[in-house]
């Protein structure tokens, strides 16, 4: 049965848990404006993700390196605007979190001219997590393929898929977890990796090509109606082939992930 929530009510981090507990599946999509933002909270998708992947499919950058802060902050309060419901996370840009101080300022802008509620970034960074947490900011850790560490990893690549790498990824996580993480991103790992993490943490935990055994399901919005210049990932579905329109897409997506649907084995490592 799912979880059901008053309408007029924005979620909190307390429903995510309460829905991680439920075993409801937490749907989520990125958005980066106003207008999609209405209709993502239309549809009832949980949480909307203000990507620095904005870096690609706004701006048509190669990688999402060229991100600002700025660029988070305004995109950040274009989506709060026009939201009711869902729950917003915004992320924290490349280079924009090396210190504790340096991602207690940015992380700032993100909450309060922002007005995100929740801010995530890359990496095992438990000293940055601990800290943003002590301030009251609360964090979502991101493990797997870390997007702003392309140039290091070269290329992007499945992350996990062997015993060593695997077990470092459920020890990352674990410290996420007990250094104050609310949630965690997993992307770009095994299926069965993935869904052990998520029944190991107390914290939602949320997949993009890690399988349909997690907490909740992410997509970058601009993938899941094809928008997306070059090849998708292998992760991604366009569910705007199946569907009259943009609002029924996402309206199967967000019923997909409920339901258990997507991802599929199609649609996982």
């Amino acid at each position: 049965m799912n979880y059901h929530f008053d309408n007029f009510k924005t979620l909190t981090i307390s429903d995510l848990n309460l829905m991680k507990l439920s075993k409801e599946k937490i749907s989520c999509l990125t958005a980066y404006d106003a207008s999609f933002s209405f209709l993502l909270d239309k549809v009832g998708i949980d949480v909307m993700l203000v990507g620095d992947s904005l870096g690609m499919v706004i701006q048509g950058h190669k990688t999402t390196l060229p991100v600002t802060i700025t660029d988070m902050v305004y995109h950040t309060r274009n989506v709060v605007t026009a939201r009711k419901r869902a729950f917003i996370i915004s992320d924290m840009p490349f280079a924009s979190y090396a210190t504790p101080e340096q991602a207690l300022l940015n992380a700032t802008l993100l909450m309060q001219k922002g007005e995100a509620q929740m801010v995530k970034l890359e990496g095992d960074k438990k000293e940055i997590i601990e800290f943003l947490v002590q301030q009251g900011i609360p964090v979502c850790a991101h493990l797997g393929l870390l997007p702003q560490s392309i140039n290091c990893i070269g290329g992007y690549k499945v992350q996990g898929k062997d015993k060593a790498q695997a077990q470092e990824i459920i020890l990352a996580a674990k410290r996420m977890e007990a250094a104050g993480a609310g949630l965690l991103v997993l992307e770009c790992v095994p299926a069965l990796l993935a869904s052990e993490i998520s029944n190991l943490l107390n914290i939602p935990v949320i997949g993009i090509g890690a399988g349909n055994g997690c907490d909740g399901q992410v997509l970058v919005l601009y993938d899941l109606l094809g928008l997306t210049p070059g090849e998708q990932p292998r992760f991604s579905k366009n569910f705007l082939t199946e569907a009259n329109n943009i609002e029924s897409a996402i309206r199967n997506y967000h019923q997909a992930v409920k339901s258990i649907q997507f991802p599929d084995s199609q649609h996982s490592y």
